[in-house]
């Protein structure tokens, strides 16, 4: 299995660091592991052009695509800021996940074609927020938005979340034996899940 370790915070050394780190170890043995930082990357994250004219692709943008394309099971980890991604996260959204490379729609109807299907993933958020507070005022609207209108949208199946939560005032010190535990267990299911992925879809 290749699995694909997207780091989304703007620094490095925080909190999503150390959980991502304890995600990569319990990875069974055998795992052929690409870890990559958003913060690492040069890109411009504006889509100047919209997807109406392609934007030239960075050197970087196009080494991640690559990783994309190769992998068996994505991670992607970043903190909630304002109720979303950091912005240099959804920029690279923008510039990677493209029509006709990421997904396709038909041309006669409404409906769509998930090119990056067959791969796995899990998600993991770190917020200020308690996670039940998340999803009882404002609906989970963050993480539906990646699992369904994001990696959903691409073909990614099953896709796992990790809320951790809240971190300040002491709770990333109470939570972090329970978090760590939480992905070692994701981690060393993931190849599982990923045959998942890869099962045909029921005829209907």
């Amino acid at each position: 299995m290749r699995c694909l370790i997207l780091d989304g915070h703007p620094d490095g050394g925080r909190l999503l660091t150390h959980l991502l780190d304890a995600y990569a170890a319990a990875l069974p043995a055998g795992t052929e592991v690409e870890r990559i930082a958003v913060r690492d990357l040069a890109f411009d994250p504006n889509l100047r052009r919209g997807y109406a004219k392609a934007q030239p692709l960075e050197p970087d943008l196009q080494r991640l695509m690559t990783a994309l394309d190769a992998c068996d099971h994505l991670v992607i980890g970043f903190p909630m800021w304002w109720g979303a991604e950091p912005g240099m996260l959804k920029g690279l959204i923008d510039r990677v996940l493209l029509p006709g490379w990421a997904f396709q729609y038909h041309r006669d109807d409404p409906m769509w074609d998930r090119l990056l299907a067959g791969r796995s993933a899990d998600l993991v958020v770190t917020m200020d927020t308690p996670p039940w507070y998340l999803r009882l005022a404002y609906g989970d609207a963050v993480i539906k938005r990646w699992t369904r209108q994001v990696l959903g949208f691409v073909g990614f199946k099953p896709v796992r979340v990790f809320r951790f939560g809240p971190t300040r005032k002491g709770g990333a010190e109470k939570g972090l034996p329970g978090w760590t535990a939480s992905l070692h267990k994701a981690a060393g299911s993931a190849a599982a899940l990923n045959r998942a992925a890869k099962l045909p879809a029921p005829l209907t």
